[in-house]
């Protein structure tokens, strides 16, 4: 604070909206070694951990208990929880468990002007405001996370991971919907297309068919009576609906591949391209096929290839743009096609980001979505924590955002920026 520098906190860096990327000449803050388990209460089922904390790793520590950590965005083996924190991410098993939002307690923050405060507790019907709701998605810009108090989950008695195929993207919505209208809450329902189901085969070799239009990967946990009675009606929901096969994992070891598919999804990408640009809008799941055609339409017209990997249960689209950054012009027809899957998603009842946030990526998009009444009411929100704008600046709200004024510090020319 004495020497009015903005600053920008950042742990593994595996955020994919540039949240924490810095911008103009700000102090970089790195957490990654405020890495420790804190405390652990198992009868509680919380746990006080630093930012720096793997995700993954906080649920092999606890483990033994008979506990886990619920949201496991695809990156969990890299990502922080002070990471997940900011963006309020998400991940393939939060259909039913929920984002971070609603696995955190209580945060320890320091705020731009040195104070240290708590936001939220551990005590049900915390009386004031939900400073702790304010906090989680803020993206860095109301303070820094030092600690925090996640709500652990125990593991389900039993698990069955279900594998369905289809000829046709249309049959695998209606089987999203159809399960869902049974009022059957999978732990996940996972959607592949055609382009990103081979290339995954081809680099885990995890069984996925190779001529099939889309896949389904569903989880189901719980007692086992009634999962066992989900499975059956999972099946006869995708049966009924087109399913050419369906799957059923025989083991842990088969489940455990069936996901690393699925997470190794990205990666998989290299076998196509060298490059690849990844979106995070969200849509009704009603119009999820509408909008995958919109959204292949789109990169047509860009003479783009994009593959289609996403949270089929809750909405959340991840179209991968691939492509080869060497090629002269390509990044014009990537931004300008990803423009367009936004406004496509957003024009269809979605909004812009499920689980990544809004970062440099989809800042100035916030208008598709926001009007100037609500973009001032975020605005004052974040000068509530930081009035001198210094905590992440030029992230997630568009310059203007508080009554037409600029807020935050603006960039500068040559971009530096200082590690401590």
């Amino acid at each position: 604070m004495r020497h009015d520098r903005s600053f920008v906190a950042r742990g593994s860096g595996t955020g994919l909206a540039g949240g924490a990327t810095p911008l103009g000449r700000p102090i970089l803050i790195v957490t990654t070694h405020l890495n420790r388990i804190v405390d652990v209460d198992a009868d509680a089922r919380v746990a006080w951990v630093e930012p720096g904390v793997l995700n993954l790793d906080l649920s092999r520590a606890i483990r033994h208990l008979g506990l886990h950590y619920a949201p496991d965005p695809s990156s969990q083996a890299a990502c922080t929880i002070g990471g997940n924190v900011a963006t309020n991410a998400g991940g393939p098993h939060c259909l039913a468990s929920g984002v971070t939002a609603a696995h955190v307690l209580a945060i320890d923050v320091v705020l731009p002007d040195g104070t240290e405060v708590r936001v939220g507790g551990l005590e049900p019907d915390q009386p004031g405001y939900d400073l702790r709701g304010c906090f989680v998605g803020s993206e860095g810009t109301m303070g820094i996370a030092t600690r925090v108090a996640v709500r652990l989950t125990p593991n389900p008695r039993a698990i069955r991971t279900l594998l369905l195929d289809f000829s046709s993207i249309d049959d695998a919505a209606a089987t999203v919907s159809g399960i869902i209208a049974a009022g059957v809450i999978p732990a996940a329902l996972e959607m592949m297309d055609a382009e990103i189901t081979r290339a995954v085969e081809e680099f885990v070799g995890a069984g996925f068919p190779r001529d099939a239009a889309a896949v389904l990967l569903v989880e189901l946990d719980g007692l086992e009576a009634g999962v066992a009675a989900e499975v059956d009606e999972v099946s006869r929901i995708g049966r009924a609906s087109g399913a050419r096969t369906v799957r059923i994992a025989a083991d842990d070891a088969e489940r455990a591949l069936l996901w690393k598919g699925r997470k190794s999804a990205f990666g998989a990408i290299a076998r196509i391209a060298p490059d690849y640009y990844l979106h995070d809008a969200v849509v009704p799941r009603t119009r999820l096929v509408d909008v995958l055609r919109r959204v292949a339409e789109v990169c047509a017209g860009q003479r783009l290839t994009v593959m289609n990997v996403f949270h089929a249960g809750d909405g959340n689209l991840h179209p991968l743009i691939a492509f080869d950054a060497r090629e002269p012009g390509i990044w014009a027809r990537v931004r300008d096609a990803g423009d367009e899957i936004l406004r496509a998603c957003v024009e269809a009842g979605g909004v812009l980001s499920g689980e990544h946030g809004i970062g440099i990526e989809k800042r100035d998009a916030m208008s598709l979505v926001f009007g100037p009444d609500d973009l001032d009411a975020q605005a004052r929100l974040r000068d509530a924590f930081d009035p001198a704008g210094r905590a992440n600046p030029d992230k997630v709200l568009p310059r203007g955002s508080r009554c037409g004024e600029l807020g935050g510090a603006p960039p500068s020319a040559d971009g530096e920026g200082t590690w401590i």
